[in-house]
């Protein structure tokens, strides 16, 4: 586990309407701040990685389909420095990962579907604030190929 990194599961709540999915809410104990909501479309097998934010944390949940999000901790003060985490987040696994600042990031879609990742970050998007990586090639021990067996 990276330090400062929350997985919590939410709920769904069907009916034969449809389905209410819970992401966050001002009262819950880990809100933060608003800043934006966005949604970010990933097909199948696509990488969308790395990148890291200065100020912003991230709160993700994936609303439907599922994606592989992995997180990469070379923070220069964190116990966690050098740790890496995958996780398989969406219809098998609804839940709210939190990332705070300075955490490499990135995520990749999961056959069969494109997933929709939303998330509620504490400040608006800031270009400044925000650096990325190339996801095949940079110095993150991780390869987002699938692994079998």
């Amino acid at each position: 586990m990276i330090d400062g990194v929350a997985i919590r599961p939410l709920r769904r709540i069907p009916d034969e309407r449809g389905m209410v999915m819970h992401m966050l809410r001002a009262d819950d104990p880990h809100f933060e701040k608003f800043g934006e909501i966005y949604f970010s479309t990933v097909y199948p097998g696509v990488v969308k990685g790395w990148h890291r934010h200065q100020r912003m944390t991230l709160n993700y949940a994936v609303v439907s389909g599922m994606v592989k999000l992995v997180l990469y901790d070379d923070r220069p003060d964190s116990k966690t420095r050098g740790e890496l985490m995958e996780l398989f987040v969406g219809d098998a696994n609804y839940a709210l990962v939190t990332v705070p600042p300075m955490v490499w990031n990135g995520f990749k879609g999961v056959p069969p579907a494109p997933a929709i990742v939303a998330n509620c970050a504490t400040i608006p998007h800031d270009p400044t604030e925000i650096e990325r990586l190339d996801p095949l090639n940079n110095s993150i021990p991780y390869r987002w190929d699938a692994r079998h067996g």
